[in-house]
């Protein structure tokens, strides 16, 4: 006897690549309001990949009534040559983040920054050689601890 795995569901998990400023709008608004700690978010500058484990809203499966959903997914953007931050508290790996966006800013020949936006005016920026980003389930759904499905005011 195996365990379950996630392929094995009703509902497939979620892998997007982005190649283009277009199809990194549609991975974002499905990024959009994950959170995640401090200390789930790695950079390999041997491999050039700058990896975030995120608990994501499953927006594209969730029904305007009952319980929303979250889900394990990793966000992995590639090809990368240096990270910075931007209002990210130092030092405290416990730190919640909250992804709000996540824009390329083109630069000379096909590089750029991957910026992905948080809350509270923080910023993950990521020197990029091209654009190339990864978002991959890795869990079943789970019902969103807060029973809430987040919102932003007008």
């Amino acid at each position: 006897m195996t365990d379950a795995r996630f392929e094995d569901g009703v509902d497939k998990p979620l892998r997007l690549m982005a190649w283009d400023a277009e199809d990194l709008q549609v991975l974002a608004s499905l990024a959009q309001d994950a959170v995640f700690l401090a200390s789930d978010t790695r950079w390999n500058a041997s491999d050039r990949h700058f990896a975030v484990l995120l608990n994501r809203v499953r927006w594209e499966e969730t029904a305007p009534q009952g319980t929303p959903e979250r889900v394990r997914a990793v966000l992995l953007i590639e090809d990368v040559t240096g990270v910075r931050s931007q209002g990210v508290q130092k030092g405290d790996p416990d730190t919640v983040l909250s992804l709000l966006d996540i824009t390329f800013e083109p630069g000379p020949d096909g590089t750029g920054e991957v910026v992905l936006t948080l809350a509270g005016d923080g910023l993950i920026s990521c020197a990029v050689e091209t654009l190339g980003v990864r978002l991959k389930d890795v869990t079943q759904p789970y019902g969103a601890v807060s029973g809430r499905r987040p919102s932003h005011p007008d």
